[in-house]
């Protein structure tokens, strides 16, 4: 291990992120790297094939720019994946930038909602839905805040945000400020609906990327070229917590809620119930600074416990430029584990929970960041492509310095993302190279979802790029087994079940996973939770524990099919 440390500690990085440079050997880390990317099989059990030519989807991104650099454009954007009308089908809706200082454009970019038409072709309904939104857009979140039956928007943008009220009919309401979320006048980022209370509605986590105003905007050089500057040039924020009232409106608790009482430079967050106890706590990833994790207490009241957990820095005591965050059980030990992607020169990490509240940094140990240390991680999951129960890692990769190439050869502003394969003995392998022509796209990637886009049973990708058009990935790979998906129908909880844990019992087999309101790189999906169940031809039962601790219990389920479990129709 201190030859190990000794090779890692080689790294060094100068003042401004714009600078940073790798100035030491990296043969330690690179042999380590490679020992578990050497040994991936010669045919890929991953099979992920590029059909966004075919889908009919003409979305193209922009992050406003007009060469002034200004940080916002780097940060730019996330996704979301969900059933907007209720017909089965997983439909996609983009997020975009918005022309900036001394940008002039003729047509204002707007986000784009397409529909999901089955046989992978989608329609572009965005004016029919009135989701159009021409702010700038940073993170997305969905959920029904108002239980009606469908799913409703909220939009973290730089600027006004906005909360499409979804009406039923397949068209949307802005309610942003009636319901009192439109949060002022910040730099958002990831956002999500969570039951923090457990009172059976929705309420919404804001995360704040940094202070940021036209006159406070810093320009930076790097070997005499321009560069975006590094976060800290600019004040972190604290990050909002709104509470549902349950007629429509929200009350910003943040401050009594104890959210309110740090500041970070927020990016990706997800939520979830990492200490098993019944409550949501949330997880935030920071950029160039320590990762919180707040502790929910059951009554929506919250400590922040990432230093004591071990879940705030590295294995080296580090800090990160944390971009992207997922949870999921990678082990099948009945825990959420947290993996962070992060800024070029470190690895995206893997947080495994040891339980008792504690976490320990298992990247190197595991392979988890292999291919991650030249570039720049953004979205990310934990999913499970080949059905086998074991769940692999996706990383969306691509530099936020467009001319990074004109002064920094180790690395390039686009790039190929990553594809880990679960070995299922608590080991990844990387299988980038291996696995299709939908992992050989080289484009500058941001947000990412999962979700079963054509209902096969196997989960698909969706990519949105910095500057260019999305990439959609159909998941053609050889299923190594049987798959149940889940959706949740609550009925004294939130409608959607945000927050409830699923765990799914066959043989000696055992998953858990979590519904969430918000998750990876500012992003949203994966609503309908997916279990790869390997050679079990029957699920013995599945037990669902309710945020508000009711649990139910669905015994001898069969198997390769979608099903819809409702609050109080299984047994206690």
């Amino acid at each position: 291990m201190s030859i190990l440390r000794a090779g890692i500690d080689t790294f060094g990085f100068a003042e401004g992120r714009g600078d940073w440079m790798i100035i030491g050997c990296r043969f330690a880390i690179v042999m380590l790297l490679l020992h578990f990317s050497v040994n991936a099989f010669a045919d890929s059990p991953m099979l992920l094939r590029d059909v966004t030519k075919e889908t009919g989807i003409t979305f193209t991104h922009t992050d406003g720019g007009s060469g002034q650099h200004y940080i916002m454009e780097t940060v730019s954007a996330g996704l979301a994946l969900f059933d907007y009308d209720n017909d089965g089908d997983i439909d996609i809706y983009f997020l975009n930038g918005a022309p900036l200082k001394g940008t002039e454009v003729e047509v204002k970019p707007k986000n784009a909602l397409y529909r999901n038409e089955g046989g992978w072709k989608f329609t572009d309904v965005t004016e029919r839905a009135g989701v159009g939104d021409s702010g700038y857009g940073l993170g997305v979140t969905v959920g029904d805040y108002d239980n009606d039956g469908d799913l409703d928007i909220y939009l973290n943008n730089y600027g006004p945000n906005v909360l499409y009220r979804n009406n039923g009919d397949g068209t949307f309401t802005d309610v942003a400020q009636k319901a009192g979320v439109d949060n002022g006048f910040h730099v958002g980022a990831g956002t999500c609906f969570l039951d923090a209370d457990k009172d059976g509605d929705l309420d919404l986590y804001v995360s704040i990327y940094l202070d940021f105003s036209y006159e406070k905007h810093v320009t930076t050089t790097t070997k005499g070229f321009p560069v975006y500057a590094n976060p800290r040039f600019y004040p972190p924020m604290p990050d909002f917590l709104y509470r549902n009232n349950g007629d429509g409106t929200f009350t910003d608790v943040s401050k009594s809620s104890g959210v309110g009482d740090h500041a970070g430079w927020g990016m990706g967050i997800v939520c979830g119930d990492y200490d098993n106890d019944g409550d949501t706590d949330v997880f935030i990833g920071n950029d160039v600074g320590e990762n919180f994790l707040f502790e929910n207490d059951g009554t929506g009241k919250f400590e922040e416990v990432g230093l004591m957990t071990g879940a705030a820095y590295d294995i080296h005591g580090d800090e990160q430029g944390s971009m992207g965050v997922d949870c999921g059980d990678y082990d099948n030990d009945g825990l959420l584990d947290f993996y962070v992607t992060s800024y070029q020169g470190q690895l995206a990490t893997l947080y495994r929970n040891l339980g008792g509240g504690m976490f320990e940094d298992v990247t190197l140990v595991t392979g988890a960041g292999a291919g991650t240390l030249p570039h720049v991680t953004w979205g990310n999951s934990f999913v499970d492509f080949d059905n086998n129960g074991f769940r692999d890692i996706f990383i969306a990769c691509g530099h936020l310095q467009v001319n990074v190439e004109e002064f920094d050869d180790t690395t390039t502003y686009m790039a190929q993302n990553i594809l880990l394969m679960n070995a299922g003995d608590g080991k990844f392998i990387d299988v980038s190279n291996q696995s299709g022509d939908g992992m050989k796209v080289i484009l500058c990637s941001r947000g990412a979802g999962f979700d079963d886009l054509d209902n096969d049973g196997d989960l698909d990708a969706v990519i949105l790029n910095s500057r260019r058009e999305p990439t959609v990935l159909r998941n053609d790979s050889p299923s190594k087994g049987h798959w149940l998906q889940v959706y949740l129908r609550g009925v004294k909880t939130n409608r959607d079940g945000i927050g409830a844990h699923v765990r799914v019992i066959a043989g000696d087999l055992t998953l858990i996973d979590e519904v969430h309101g918000g998750r990876g790189y500012q992003s949203h999906y994966g609503m309908r939770l997916h279990f790869g169940l390997g050679k079990y031809n029957k699920v013995d039962h599945v037990e669902v524990h309710w945020i508000g601790g009711q649990v139910d219990v669905f015994e001898n389920i069969a198997v390769d099919r979608i099903l819809t479990l409702i609050e109080g129709d299984g047994r206690k």
